[in-house]
């Protein structure tokens, strides 16, 4: 693989970091941009039908960012709901996998999966809000009191071609027993109508379960046939990429990866065991997938695009990556894996496409677990494309700051709509070490009292919250 990348000034208002570049294999250039700095562990991200980033925040909240300019606003906090924060000991649990509705612009309900906790037990649900344009209202829990743990709970969700929701469940650290237990809701492919109740068509019309044996699924997304991908988290070994397919073993706890022993084969062949199409070892921590065939990147038609944690290490060179993964003309098959932005020390946790320009945006959640630094999302887009179309959201504020490194001074570009606001800095261990009234839409900050290192900058109003970040040299 070629792959040249360096960095540039940025002159455009909505993006105030330095960008860098990367030239792909047959020569198309990527442009990264911080789109979103500072967010609290990132978890998933959605395009939505009304051209807006759709994103769960781990510590219960979800975000609605406009993809033009980072400005977002926060539509639903149940953060008092949500167990943990996502540090070090608190595990895995939180707000997780989210979809909208297959017909949002009329029917305007998002469905989203959450851990909360019950007594002295976590406990998983599956709720539906409906979205007034301004906030997420009205939960409808559509599936409650499914067993949670601090690790393992899974869980992605999507929309089916038939207009079912698909929702993976994890084995809560129970070493598989519920995988392969039929009338456990773990270790799952949950297969939901929109309005809760049990497809009548289901393997088992008096169960959820769609497919089981799994220990972990994080990734989900439907190829152009139909075809449902999944990647999930291995023990130590066997990180798998599967097609998901109805009343499918899939191997856990007895199989891990293919069916490449004695014992594992036995085993397959007589209990219906789905092998993956890829499997890594030792683990990476393979996460978010979409589907890519946009024309803007040709390096990456018919191909998976795949968050890659790099495993708890997090450490530059441990496996953390977007994988690219080029799946033959039928789809069921992997052809090769490339491998991309492997200098940027993040585990990236999802992905999501702009289905106007081709841009993919791709949530991280900084350099090590649970998701220290800043977590952010970035937009890799190629700005020699001329789409047809752009989308346009309603409303839009800029944040802009320069000399980036600064030095002792920071001067500062804001949206009129921000003068009055209160500009804060943080480091990136999320301390906040700086407040200041935004005055004026230009003005100077002395940041002499701060020491080396990288920060960011929030400002917030009735409007939304704007971003960016900088380096005090």
């Amino acid at each position: 693989m070629t792959m040249v990348l360096w960095c540039m000034a940025c002159a455009t208002p909505n993006a105030t970091n330095a960008q860098t570049t990367y030239t792909l294999e047959e020569g198309t250039v990527l442009t990264q941009t911080d789109l979103v700095t500072g967010l609290y562990r990132p978890w998933e991200i959605v395009w939505g039908a009304d051209d807006y980033i759709w994103c769960t925040l781990r510590n219960g909240k979800v975000l609605h960012v406009d993809p033009l300019t980072g400005n977002y606003t926060t539509i639903l906090d149940i953060t008092s709901v949500v167990p943990g924060d996502g540090q070090p000991g608190d595990g895995e649990p939180g707000m997780l996998g989210m979809c909208l509705h297959p017909d949002f612009l009329n029917t305007p309900k998002i469905f989203i999966v959450y851990n909360y906790e019950s007594g002295n037990n976590i406990e998983e649900r599956l709720s539906c809000f409906e979205w007034d344009g301004i906030n997420l209202t009205n939960e409808d829990i559509l599936i409650d009191e499914i067993p949670g743990y601090w690790i393992h709970n899974g869980s992605r969700i999507i929309i089916t071609p038939d207009n079912k929701i698909l929702m993976s469940t994890g084995d809560t650290g129970d070493g598989g027993d519920s995988s392969q237990d039929l009338d456990a809701l773990n270790g799952k492919m949950l297969r939901v109508n929109l309005d809760g109740s049990i497809p009548s068509d289901n393997a088992d019309p008096t169960t959820y379960t769609y497919s089981f044996g799994h220990r972990n699924p994080q990734g989900l997304c439907v190829g152009p046939t139909g075809i449902i991908y999944s990647s999930e988290h291995g023990q130590s070994n066997n990180d798998e990429f599967n097609i998901i397919e109805p009343n499918r073993n899939y191997g856990w706890p007895t199989v891990q990866g293919a069916c490449n022993t004695a014992n594992e084969q036995i085993y397959c062949d007589a209990n219906n065991v789905k092998e993956p199409l890829m499997e890594w070892s030792p683990c990476v921590a393979v996460n978010g997938i979409e589907y890519y065939n946009h024309e803007a990147i040709p390096e990456w038609s018919n191909s998976i695009i795949m968050g890659v944690m790099g495993g708890l290490s997090g450490t530059s060179g441990s496996n953390d990556r977007v994988s690219v993964l080029h799946l033959s003309d039928d789809g069921l098959s992997i052809d090769t894996e490339t491998k991309y932005f492997t200098t940027l020390n993040q585990r990236f946790r999802d992905v999501c496409v702009n289905p106007y320009t081709g841009a993919v945006y791709v949530a991280v959640n900084g350099a090590s677990y649970p998701g220290s630094g800043s977590n952010k999302i970035l937009e890799f887009r190629n700005l020699a494309f001329n789409s047809v179309l752009e989308p346009s959201p309603t409303v839009g504020q800029d944040l802009n700051v320069y000399p980036n490194p600064a030095s002792n001074v920071l001067n500062l570009e804001v949206s009129v709509s921000l003068v009055n606001s209160t500009l804060q800095l943080f480091s990136f261990n999320g301390s906040l070490v700086k407040e200041v009234l935004i005055t004026s839409a230009k003005q100077s900050i002395d940041i002499s009292d701060l020491g080396t290192g990288n920060y960011w900058a929030i400002a917030s109003n009735e409007i939304g919250t704007t971003t960016c970040e900088f380096f005090k040299q």
